[in-house]
């Protein structure tokens, strides 16, 4: 017996949840791990940036959620696909974290650049940088297994 989700079109799709429990717990471990220490508002715009390059409107929709109940401005929000052109509305810091995201999440585009893993070394820690790194990868793999998997924005299967 196969378990399934149903897409947006209709069409069943495979739940990794059931399917491969010991990997998806897996998973959910590694992005445990991966927030461990890190500022739940820098983690979320993290994640939301990422989520709009990969287009996953799952991920996307569940992750401002997210953001907005730990208190994110919808002005900042607003601004995350476009900080580039907004920069006033987020420290240098969150910053240097947005463009690490945007290069290790298109690193097919042209890799990491020296200049931004440089940037975001002068902002975070060691520790930090592992665990921004961490999650910027395991975002990725939720991205992946959302769109893979035919996820329904709306439909957060968290709760």
């Amino acid at each position: 017996m196969t378990t399934t989700n149903a897409n947006v079109t209709g069409t069943a799709r495979l739940n990794l949840a059931k399917a491969a429990p010991r990997v998806f717990r897996a998973l959910v471990g590694f992005d445990a791990a991966a927030r461990e220490g890190l500022d739940p508002a820098l983690v979320e715009l993290i994640q939301i940036r990422a989520s709009h390059l990969n287009r996953c409107a799952y991920c996307l929709h569940m992750h401002t959620n997210d953001a907005r109940k730990a208190g994110e401005s919808e002005d900042r929000l607003h601004m995350v696909p476009v900080w580039r052109e907004a920069r006033h509305f987020f420290t240098e810091r969150e910053q240097a974290a947005l463009a690490l995201t945007e290069s290790v999440t298109l690193v097919a585009d042209g890799g990491v650049p020296d200049e931004v893993y440089g940037e975001a070394a002068a902002w975070f820690d060691e520790r930090e940088l592992a665990h921004i790194l961490s999650l910027i990868l395991t975002i990725n793999t939720w991205n992946r297994v959302a769109l893979a998997t035919g996820k329904v924005a709306g439909t957060d299967e968290r709760r």
